[in-house]
């Protein structure tokens, strides 16, 4: 039998004995005191989301891939954060993904059983193609779930970075991996419920990894979203705000300058900021790694210099 004794996400919340006998207000009240701890908790592990961010743009700028592998809520966790990249950054689907325990079809069914795989995780990745230059990162909130700890063993077998995301101290994945993170956010008010402090911290951690790498990547231009898709209505008044917050140019001068950029929000920015043609911003981009601000420091220099 399994002892989840030493676990303090699997203890009892002393000051929600009472749960079942609070009104909605105070259930409410007590959630969201509770939720305070989250933040700080995740505060204590600064330097190792850092470390996190750190690795995950190194492999994006390598030609790896950040994956998550997690099962339940710590799996759905990394599949949503995957799944919000591409719209997001403008990033391929297959740049950062998600494996949850059971498949696709546990993000809205638990599938019984197959987080206690030893094998699961390992075959999964390796129907992925897991290489040395991607990044895996584990998440389990008790930091002990078998397909989690196989699966970093894997990826550590051939050389990739592994990361790992607990709420408990010591944790199985967090010995597995290079770079651990752990979160101590304390007993659920409803026992052994990691959806809700434990989850809230895990996808915090997922915000800044995903957010912080794709800012190594050259995503983001001040703090502007700067390689936006524009797949909605919202998305595309959204494009023209980031070119005139960017550039300080007239909304009808933005959608003419995004028409000629083909829509690429980061183009036409670099084509309003320097006032050159498309092809000629293609090629700035294209020198600077997609970097604007490296385009326009780059550009800076080169007229010093003459």
């Amino acid at each position: 039998m399994i002892d989840l004794s030493k676990l303090s996400t699997e203890r009892r919340n002393p000051g929600s004995m009472n749960l079942d006998r609070l009104s909605p207000l105070e259930i409410a009240a007590l959630m969201n005191s509770e939720d305070e701890n989250v933040i700080k908790a995740v505060h204590e592990e600064l330097p190792q989301i850092a470390r996190a961010i750190e690795l995950a743009t190194k492999s994006l700028k390598n030609g790896g891939r950040i994956i998550y592998i997690g099962a339940g809520t710590s799996g759905r966790l990394g599949v949503l954060d995957a799944a919000e990249c591409p719209p997001t950054f403008g990033v391929d689907p297959g740049l950062v993904v998600g494996l949850i325990a059971g498949g696709s079809q546990a993000f809205i069914r638990a599938v019984e059983g197959a987080e206690d795989s030893h094998t699961l995780c390992e075959e999964e990745l390796r129907h992925i193609g897991l290489n040395s230059k991607d990044i895996v990162i584990g998440l389990a909130a008790s930091g002990r779930t078998p397909y989690v700890v196989y699966g970093l063993k894997y990826a550590n077998s051939i050389g990739c970075e592994t990361v790992s995301i607990a709420c408990s101290k010591d944790s199985e994945i967090g010995k597995e991996a290079g770079t651990s993170i752990e979160v101590i956010t304390g007993p659920e008010i409803l026992t052994g419920s990691t959806r809700l402090k434990a989850g809230t911290a895990q996808k915090l951690i997922l915000n800044m990894i995903s957010t912080g790498s794709m800012v190594g990547i050259g995503k983001v231009y001040q703090n502007l979203m700067v390689d936006v898709q524009q797949t909605n209505e919202k998305l595309k008044v959204r494009a023209q705000n980031i070119t005139m917050d960017a550039t300080g140019c007239s909304r009808k001068e933005a959608q003419e300058t995004l028409d000629k950029a083909h829509g690429s929000v980061k183009t036409a920015i670099v084509m309003l900021l320097l006032d050159v043609d498309y092809d000629t911003a293609k090629v700035r981009l294209k020198e600077s790694q997609g970097v604007i601000k490296d385009v326009i420091k780059s550009t800076v220099q080169t007229k010093e210099e003459e």
